[in-house]
């Protein structure tokens, strides 16, 4: 059934009469029926963002623009900030605003264009390169327990060779690596590291090797992602670590490789043994060792004597000169004993008596009365040496006294006046002419009176 309008009848009028609200929402209708969902590039405009958390914004080309919605939650999604003249890759809906009779695209996914192209290009070259079978985890490589030389495919000077080598001399100093140097951006990097891994795998010195660098965005670590790299990888003899990016970072190189670590740090750590944990491993293999020789020794013994034994049962005579030389030889042990024995009662009555001698009352006096006679001189010295030091001491504040006495000055040939209060004359403005002074000299007073200044 047609839900449109028809055309003017004779008289002018039509069947049927829409109203604003209508029309817009066949309007509507017809948009989002025609353009279910679209991809659309082009460069923001008028970006706003209120308080309600929606983004509202223009997408333009030299030529035209178009209004565009992101709404809560999708646009805190985001992994950019939108601003002005930013260029945008988007996905969304074409949809008409009925309040308005504006038509607006409604975005449900955007990102940067630039990262977005090369984001497709790497999901397009994964794909196939999977479907050739070229991740598979049969095609996997196992790393070696103990590598004894590895080889780190990364720059010179960066900070994730510096990672690599820390860990690797902090876990296993004897574990050879060398640092094999390739430029990790840029244009011809993923060339030189092509090349690199191409001698390395010829020059058969290593027992596994490292791809590594750190993070940075998907054009930063584009190198990775080089379809050579991925198949030179995958054909590679020698097992290979991926180490490329932080955790969240993926290139093709992770997948291709045998072994993906999330970071350089944690692919030293992977082919590096912890040296205290085999220094235990192999402590526990000795004492394991140890104890087989000992136990397959004592066997062997036992062996041979339940032998000798056989052996003597068959010989009366071996038997007997056995039984004789067990005989001297308890006797000879016995004697022995004895000796000891008495041995030790003799250094035992030794012993006691020196204690004995040490501990009499005579010889205890007489140490008391050296010690006495030791101790008695040193009260009167200490008294002495005090004295002295103290008669010192006051000496000296006699003179630091007499340096700052005031009579000390005027014994050198100053004095000093005085008013008959005992205030004393500074300034020739604390004396007037008239008054009667006292001069202090080193011995004894003149009264002396102040005369008028003369011009």
């Amino acid at each position: 059934m047609n839900d449109y309008p028809s055309e003017p009848g004779p008289g002018g009028h039509a069947d049927q009469v829409l109203t604003p609200s209508q029309l817009n929402t066949l309007a509507r209708d017809l948009l989002e029926g025609a353009f279910p969902q679209v991809w659309i590039e082009g460069e923001l405009g008028n970006v706003s963002k209120p308080s309600s958390g929606h983004l509202y914004f223009t997408l333009k080309d030299a030529r035209a623009q178009v209004r565009c919605a992101m709404f809560r939650p999708k646009s805190s999604w985001l992994k950019f900030v939108p601003r002005e003249g930013l260029r945008v890759l988007g996905r969304g809906r074409l949809t008409l605003y009925e309040a308005r009779g504006e038509y607006q695209l409604v975005f449900d996914h955007m990102e940067e264009a630039g990262e977005g192209a090369l984001r497709r290009a790497f999901e397009e070259l994964r794909a196939r390169l999977a479907a050739e079978g070229l991740f598979d985890n049969e095609r996997k490589r196992p790393l070696p327990r103990f590598a004894r030389r590895i080889g780190v495919i990364t720059s010179p000077s960066g900070a994730a060779v510096r990672d690599v080598l820390s860990v690797l001399a902090r876990r296993f100093p004897l574990l050879e690596a060398d640092v094999l140097p390739v430029q990790v951006q840029g244009e011809g990097a993923a060339a030189q590291i092509v090349a690199m891994l191409q001698r390395a795998i010829a020059s058969a010195r290593y027992d596994v090797l490292v791809l590594a660098r750190g993070g940075g965005s998907l054009e930063d670590l584009w190198a990775f992602n080089d379809e050579r790299l991925a198949r030179t990888i995958a054909a590679s003899p020698v097992p290979i670590v991926s180490a490329v990016g932080h955790e969240t970072d993926f290139s093709l190189s992770d997948f291709a490789a045998d072994v993906r670590a999330p970071t350089p740090s944690v692919a030293a750590e992977l082919l590096a043994p912890n040296r205290e944990d085999l220094l235990h491993r192999l402590r526990i293999l000795e004492s394991r060792l140890r104890n087989l020789h000992t136990q397959r020794l004592r066997q062997a013994m036992q062996r041979a004597d339940r032998a000798a034994l056989r052996l003597n049962a068959m010989r009366p005579q071996a038997r007997l000169e056995a039984l004789d030389r067990r005989q001297r030889e308890a006797l000879r042990r016995l004697h022995a004993a004895w000796r000891q024995r008495l041995e030790r009662e003799r250094a035992r009555l030794r012993h006691a008596d020196a204690v004995l001698r040490s501990a009499h009352p005579q010889r205890r006096i007489a140490g008391l009365r050296e010690r006495l006679a030791a101790l008695r001189p040193r009260p009167q010295a200490a008294i002495a040496r005090r004295l002295a030091k103290d008669a010192m001491h006051l000496r000296g504040l006699a003179r630091s006294l007499e340096a700052v006495s005031p009579l000390a000055t005027v014994a050198r040939g100053y004095s000093i006046l005085q008013h008959a209060d005992g205030r004393i004359v500074r300034s020739v403005l604390d004396a007037a002419p008239g008054d009667r002074l006292a001069a202090r000299l080193s011995d004894g007073q003149l009264h002396v009176r102040v005369e008028p200044k003369e011009d």
